[in-house]
């Protein structure tokens, strides 16, 4: 009688070139991919958003010199512009210089500081976050599709009392949050400007 032996087939091991090859195949492939996704998430982040660095003392004491700021380039997609928000827009006279303000006066509005104080419509601002009141005189007529803005601390600010009305299409964004340095963050107040006392 004869007996069979079964015989377990002889096991191969990859070679090491083939081995070191999948794994630097399998490395590229996921360096592809996050590299992918980060510039995604980057492109993705700047459409809806951008950062801005607070460049001197016009908007004290709401913003100080040096704190960085987030913009949503959205929120007028989905909400109007009103008094009281506190804008990032490309400077008229420069368009490669950005500026961060607050909105005064909007479309339509007659716009008039006197006696250390600013009315819009003639009724008086209640405006709680002024470094101080005023130190000059005007009267603007707020054209269609622009506004008028100031800065908070109004006798040490560049806008529209010095250098005229802001076209819309200018805008960039609303502030919405300072986030750095990290002891001042907070979200960013846009203050009812009609809001009595």
């Amino acid at each position: 009688m004869e007996t069979y032996q079964h015989e377990e087939p002889a096991q191969t091991t990859p070679q090491p070139a083939a081995e070191e090859e999948i794994h630097w195949k399998r490395f590229l492939l996921d360096l592809a991919q996050t590299l992918g996704l980060a510039i995604i998430l980057f492109i993705g982040i700047n459409l809806i958003s951008a950062r801005v660095r607070v460049d001197g003392t016009s908007m004290v004491p709401t913003l100080q010199d040096g704190e960085f700021v987030l913009v949503s380039k959205l929120s007028y997609r989905f909400s109007e512009i009103a008094r009281g928000d506190i804008i990032v827009f490309h400077f008229p006279r420069n368009p490669d210089e950005d500026l961060i303000k607050r909105i005064i006066g909007l479309p339509g509005d007659r716009v008039k500081i006197q006696n250390n104080q600013v009315f819009v419509n003639d009724v008086q601002l209640n405006e709680p976050y002024i470094a101080e009141e005023p130190g000059y005189a005007g009267a603007w007529q707020v054209e269609p599709q622009t506004l008028f803005v100031l800065g908070d601390n109004r006798n040490n600010s560049s806008d529209s009392h010095s250098w005229g009305l802001l076209p819309i299409e200018k805008i960039v964004g609303k502030a919405v949050l300072i986030y750095w340095p990290p002891r001042f963050w907070k979200m960013i107040e846009h203050t009812d400007v009609f809001a009595t006392p």
